[in-house]
């Protein structure tokens, strides 16, 4: 299962593995395997290149939480200081 978000603006910024803070105009996209292991990603909008949210390795009880799971971490990362 794999979500995509609208378009979200953090102004505050989105710490990344890879390359540290982003900000901006972004999209997060989160996915949900069979055994419930979540991976998030975040990319500036527009560009090839997505990047890892940092942390050990997520995992949801319960696959119909995906969704839910996926609004929630958006409007956090949304949200202004």
């Amino acid at each position: 299962m794999k979500q995509t978000s609208s378009i979200f603006t953090a102004t505050h910024g989105v710490m990344t593995a890879e390359v540290g803070v982003i900000s901006g105009e972004l999209e997060l996209r989160t996915t949900c395997d069979d055994d419930g292991v979540l991976t998030l990603a975040i990319t500036y909008v527009g560009a090839a290149e997505w990047y890892s949210l940092p942390g050990e390795e997520y995992r949801l009880h319960d696959l119909r939480d995906h969704e839910v799971v996926h609004r929630m971490l958006v409007n956090v990362l949304a949200r202004p200081h």
